[in-house]
């Protein structure tokens, strides 16, 4: 049995009123405390021992830490050391036997309890290192969202992107210093701006409200064609969510987009969950930069991007859990090295517009099995006074599974 040497303690902005008895004690008799300033000066009235200050780079306090592995050491945290803290870290580091964990309540559950909200019932958003942009897909109707904010310029930074999105009815609560004697809220609406001074530790809780219903994302696949920046290179509305519903997204799971075009398809695999991951593949520079704009706009604003052409453009990424061919099927080599790549249990999925296409996928189901369907889609346009329907392109998708001989 490991015995415990790294003891990791929340503190909250009242500083030590809220610690525990146990607490206060632990944090009294350590020889090594590790902490952010401001959470030092809170607890300086029990310190005995020697202090660590975080640095910058922030690794060299973690090598530090570890440095004392066996002694006892203490690591004073805002809140829930494992709520967006140091905890996940040192947990990567350490195993969970030597460790103790004294949480406080997190500032979410502090912002909570001061507006009457259900935690489970919120989506929490960190803009510390991350982009805001992110926020997007969780823009529903009424939709209650808690925003971590990075600094004092955060509050302005989301009311005026809100209101650029079309968001601009949002009720947003600013909560400030939550615990301590210099809490403080403010209320406003996006588009009326920040009033005042926000002050660094701050939290924004919003309630969203879209100026059109339309604005907020679908929590389906088959985003309108109009979503997407595109040059008449994309996969369409239709053909994308069936392409989607092949490809079976699963959280966690990254996917290779070859021949990106727009960057629908590798988009809306992201968007299926926060956990998912895109590489897409794209050669075209006008392309590429109009993927990255895409993935921005829609908040998958992590989506990787390639600027190359496969097969060569796939040497040395990280194993896909599915792959998606947009373009490019019928070069020599490209099926073969996706295929070879690909997971045990992995999707492939290739969609063909061109004849060429459709040849090498009957060849690619005789050497690796799937299945081909035909997709057609016709739309109603205007034919002088009078209405018909056009059809447009077919497309020969194939969808095959890569057998997992693990099981």
């Amino acid at each position: 049995m490991s015995e415990v040497w790294l003891t990791l303690i929340g503190i909250g902005e009242e500083g030590l009123a809220g610690l525990s008895a146990a607490a206060r004690a632990l944090v009294s008799q350590a020889p090594y405390v590790v902490g952010g300033a401001r959470h030092l000066g809170l607890a300086v009235e029990l310190i005995q021992g020697e202090t660590l200050v975080w640095p910058s780079p922030f690794q060299n306090g973690i090598d530090a830490v570890l440095a004392r592995r066996g002694s006892s050491v203490v690591v004073l945290a805002s809140g829930d050391p494992f709520f967006y803290g140091v905890g996940a870290t040192l947990a990567r580091h350490v195993p969970p036997e030597e460790m103790l964990c004294l949480p406080a309540p997190s500032c979410v559950s502090l912002a909570c309890a001061r507006l009457g909200w259900a935690l489970q019932d919120c989506r929490v958003i960190s803009l510390c290192g991350r982009s805001l942009h992110r926020m997007r897909p969780f823009l529903q109707p009424g939709a209650r969202l808690l925003v971590l904010c990075a600094d004092e310029q955060s509050p302005a930074q989301v009311a005026a992107w809100l209101t650029e999105e079309g968001f601009g009815r949002t009720l947003c609560r600013g909560l400030e210093a939550l615990g301590g004697p210099a809490e403080r809220r403010y209320d406003f609406v996006a588009r009326e701006g920040v009033p005042g001074t926000p002050g660094r530790l701050s939290l924004l809780a919003l309630e969203s409200v879209p100026d059109k219903r339309t604005f907020s994302l679908p929590l389906v696949s088959g985003l309108p064609d109009s979503c997407f920046e595109h040059d008449g290179q994309m996969t369409k509305r239709e053909i994308r969510a069936v392409t989607l519903s092949s490809l079976a997204p699963r959280a966690g799971e990254m996917l290779w987009d070859i021949g990106g075009g727009s960057g629908s398809v590798g988009i809306e695999w992201m968007l299926a969950d926060q956990t998912c991951r895109t590489i897409t593949l794209e050669p075209v520079p006008e392309r590429a930069a109009r993927i990255a704009r895409n993935a921005l706009h829609l908040g998958v604003p992590g989506l990787q991007i390639v600027q190359a052409r496969a097969p060569e453009g796939l040497k040395n990424l990280p194993c896909p859990d599915a792959v998606f061919v947009g373009g490019g099927a019928s070069r020599a080599g490209v099926l073969e090295a996706a295929w070879a790549a690909l997971k045990p249990g992995g999707r492939m999925v290739v969609n063909a517009v061109v004849m060429e296409t459709e040849v090498r996928l009957m060849q690619a189901v005789q050497e690796w099995g799937g299945s081909l369907t035909r997709l057609a889609v016709s739309r109603m346009e205007d034919v002088g006074r009078l209405h018909g329907f056009r059809p447009a392109m077919s497309v020969t998708q194939w969808v095959a599974w890569k057998p997992d001989t693990s099981l």
